[in-house]
């Protein structure tokens, strides 16, 4: 009977010990930048952690018991919280600290952030949704960056070190995004991809990038979507449109989620320019980021995202000014006809974080894409040249009463795409724990993406110059209008007319190794990587064609400890190919060429 007594206290002691709780969030200051190493401990025991450079932190304790939880740093005021939860309760709790500033003798302090060393700009999310501009967001403050400009002021396309607008990367929660396919390069005009009002990091690489970033030339943009502690909403509304957004959480924080909504039309901007016209651009966007914590191990996240964006222009007349005052000129556009583009695309992703140990960390990714878009118009415009009155005291100063017809110009077009972009995705990294300030690190991962496009392009373009036809530059179109007579048929200045059917399938695999560490005084951090892109083209008519590229790819930052003195040495580079996408497959002609 005793050894009955006995086993049964002693299993239920083990039932109890194995009962446990969670405990997580991020830690920020008074000015809601997050804060490292925090010593986040069970007060009276020797359990406890710290929290990363991302604020973040993560505590296991006993259920259904009474804990004290502490939370300590240097020049930061402590804090505690009593709690009792439940088994296996995920409990989300995210302190403020408080800065505790005390006036001592003179130290100087040699602080190196990741950013530094790595290359990496920080732009804070308080900064991107204030800042102003005819399409706000996070572009607005790249195109302030040294080395990165823009087109115009319309356009939420930037370039970056000299590049094309179609060579930067952009990942939202590891999660690679992708822009609409027809759009001509550097005219996008619609809504960024991301939202501001959803936010929580953003960082941006202008070249020399790591390994476990994909295999575009210019730059990276990183971004992290944060994750609600409480009820909250926002709007913002003016003329050009309306941005508003609501976030929340539930069941005791494991579930987390934000909505963004914006509308935008930015009719006013377009017809304040010098040609008048009747122009309706209208963008509309719906986000959302979603997060479930299924066990302390194992979550679950969702991006969603829907566009529609609208393009209606209908130009009118243009008078354009030029010469001498003695001898004044001046060029009369006259339009007739519209042009009428619409994209929409459809996104949604599903990543799942799995915590196997307190070292080693497993992502898999997949994602959807599909986006339907059109550009259809037919635009005749007829140029004239005359002179503007210069009579100042008069009420037609600057019309042009008389203009000589010197041409016109008819352009049509036709153009549709479907696309449909498939992928997976699995991302692991792997912590060496060491006495050093930071761990070394190994990142891997590997992902496959199928595209599946159908394009149709119609476009040709014809030339008028004083009742005569312009022909193309060919040499077996000679044209000796209007000294000899041309009996050849009537063909435009330019045409195209293609339909494509086209499959992409793509392997991509990196790995790396990062350090951070000291010789000496010396503080020192490396990074070296490979990547590999194996692509496959294929389609109706199209020979089917297999390429790979290799990149490897390193970094190398030197931090010396010298007095009075703060200088950062960083080195960077390897080989980096783009492999071509659906656009830069199809020449101007329409016709796909997968070589």
């Amino acid at each position: 009977m005793k050894t009955y007594l006995f086993l049964t206290a002693f299993l239920l002691s083990l039932i109890t010990m194995a009962q446990q709780a969670t405990i997580q969030g991020v830690i920020l200051d008074e000015f809601n930048e997050p804060v490292k190493d925090v010593n986040v401990s069970i007060q009276g025991t020797t359990i406890g952690t710290a929290s990363n450079e991302n604020g973040f932190y993560q505590l296991k304790v006993p259920a259904n018991q009474k804990v004290v939880i502490t939370f300590t740093a240097i020049s930061y005021k402590g804090g505690q919280k009593e709690l009792t939860l439940k088994n296996l309760q995920v409990y989300e709790l995210n302190p403020v600290m408080v800065s505790s500033i005390e006036i001592i003798d003179t130290v100087v302090l040699n602080t190196t952030t990741r950013e530094d060393l790595e290359g990496i700009t920080t732009i804070s999310a308080t900064v991107i949704r204030k800042i102003p501009g005819a399409q706000p967001g996070v572009e607005n403050i790249l195109k302030s960056l040294p080395g990165v400009s823009g087109s115009n002021e319309l356009s939420t396309q930037y370039r970056a070190r000299g590049g094309n607008f179609d060579e930067n990367l952009v990942y939202i929660n590891e999660i690679e995004v992708y822009r609409p396919f027809l759009i001509r390069s550097g005219q996008q005009e619609g809504l960024s991809f991301v939202n501001s009002d959803m936010v929580r990091s953003v960082d941006f690489s202008a070249g020399g990038f790591q390994s476990k970033y994909g295999d575009k030339l210019s730059s990276v943009l990183d971004i992290d979507y944060r994750r609600p502690t409480a009820f909250g909403a926002g709007i913002d509304a003016s003329l050009l449109g309306v941005n508003a957004f609501v976030e929340g959480d539930a069941f005791a924080k494991a579930f987390t989620g934000i909505l963004g909504v914006r509308y935008r039309d930015n009719s006013l901007l377009v017809n304040s320019r010098e040609t008048e016209a009747n122009a309706i651009p209208r963008f509309f966007d719906a986000q959302t980021y979603l997060t479930y914590k299924i066990n302390p191990k194992l979550e679950l996240g969702f991006l969603g995202n829907i566009a529609i964006n609208s393009y209606e222009f209908e130009p009118r007349f243009r008078q354009t000014n030029f010469g001498t005052l003695q001898d004044p000129q001046a060029i009369v556009i006259r339009y007739q006809g519209r042009e009428d583009d619409q994209y929409e695309t459809y996104f949604g992703a599903l990543k799942a974080s799995y915590d196997a140990t307190e070292n080693l960390s497993l992502r898999f990714i997949t994602s959807v894409y599909h986006t339907q878009e059109q550009e259809h118009y037919d635009i005749l415009a007829n140029y004239g040249l005359g002179r503007p009155n210069t009579d100042i005291g008069g009420a037609d100063l600057g019309q042009v009463d008389f203009t000589t017809a010197i041409g016109s110009e008819l352009e049509h077009g036709r153009n549709d795409l479907d696309a449909l972009i498939v992928t997976a995705e699995h991302r692991g990294t792997l912590e060496f724990p060491s006495d050093k300030k930071e761990n070394d690190r190994l990142d891997w991962g590997i992902k496959f993406s199928k595209e599946d496009i159908r394009d149709r392009v119609r476009e040709y373009n014809v030339i008028d110059s004083a009742g005569f036809n312009i022909r193309p530059p060919l040499p077996d179109l000679g044209n000796d209008q209007p000294y000899e007579p041309f009996t050849g048929p009537l063909v435009p200045f330019e045409s195209t007319s293609a339909d494509n059917d086209v499959q992409v399938t793509r392997y991509q695999f990196f790995g790396q190794y990062s350090s951070r560490g000291y010789i000496k005084d010396t503080e020192v951090f490396w990074n070296a990587g490979i990547r590999s892109h194996t692509w496959n083209v294929s389609g109706d008519g199209i020979e089917s064609t297999t390429q790979t590229v290799v990149s490897p790819r390193g970094q190398l930052a030197i931090k010396p400890a010298w007095n009075n003195t703060d200088m950062l040495f960083r080195i960077s580079g390897g080989l980096y190919y783009q492999p071509p996408f659906y656009r830069e497959l199809r020449d101007q002609q329409g016709v796909v060429n997968p070589a």
